[in-house]
């Protein structure tokens, strides 16, 4: 028994998850598999009476799969890094966070985080899985992995769907705002904490491959071209939204401009 808790909770010296693969692509598609049943069936979850359980069954299955990474790395150090390098100064750790508070909530700020940062950090953890290199799916912390970082994206699209949520301008700058204050907090856990801590991927590239690898090691360079992409991603998750409200505006114009003619007829 102690050999398999220490197998499963382990991890291997060689590479056991190969990005773009079976283990890689499954629990993405099983997540767009959930969030369209969502959508699918979003009249009927909203009305239905026990939907509040569907909310709470989110925000606990999100604690805890937050929660039992350092559950494993405390009553097993020996099978796992430092605790301190791995605290929960992350954007996926923070979605995680906000996203449980959220579906108990309702809150629209926690949701202006929770779908901002989902799409300009999050999902490069979903391209390149880097930190499960050596941890398949014979391991606990590939299963915690995948749970951590796609039920944040479910949690984000039950609310759009089920409860009518969206982004606004002032979601924009109020998540981008956020988000530069937790970067500042990196720096300073990195600075603090020294090697080994490399929160927000600010200090240096990973070991393993990541699509962060194309990013020099010169910490102002680093920090400049990661800031024109994650601004660039905050613009393309508000565009769907910017489009929608243009398109509502121009039917709107238009209808208005058709009932003016239909009165000018009657005069």
């Amino acid at each position: 028994m102690k050999n398999f808790l220490h197998e499963f909770f382990g991890q291997s010296d060689e590479v056991e998850f190969v990005n773009f693969s079976l283990a890689h692509f499954l629990p993405i598609l099983l997540m767009v598999g959930l969030i369209l049943l969502i959508s699918r069936y979003r009249e009927q979850i909203a009305s239905w009476k026990h939907e509040p359980k569907i909310r709470y069954a989110l925000a606990f299955a999100m604690i805890i799969s937050e929660m039992s990474y350092y559950w494993r790395l405390i009553a097993l150090p020996e099978l796992g890094p430092n605790p301190v390098d791995h605290l929960p100064i992350t954007v996926c750790g923070w979605v995680v966070i906000f996203g449980s508070y959220m579906v108990l909530t309702k809150s629209q700020s926690l949701f202006d985080f929770c779908y901002f940062w989902l799409f300009s950090g999050t999902v490069f953890a979903l391209i390149t899985p880097t930190v499960i290199t050596y941890t398949g799916p014979l391991r606990f912390r590939y299963y915690q992995f995948w749970l951590e970082h796609t039920l944040g994206y479910i949690t984000v699209f039950y609310m759009i769907f089920v409860h009518k949520m969206r982004p606004t301008i002032k979601s924009f700058v109020r998540a981008y705002i956020g988000l530069g204050v937790l970067a500042v907090v990196a720096y300073a856990a990195n600075t603090i904490i020294g090697p080994g801590a490399n929160y927000l991927f600010m200090a240096k590239p990973e070991d393993t491959p990541s699509i962060l690898d194309i990013l020099p090691p010169i910490f102002a360079v680093r920090i400049l071209i990661m800031a024109a992409a994650v601004t660039v991603l905050f613009v393309l998750a508000y565009l769907p939204w910017y489009l929608i409200d243009r398109k509502a505006r121009m039917q709107g114009n238009t209808k208005n401009k058709t009932q003016g003619e239909i009165d000018c007829e009657q005069i």
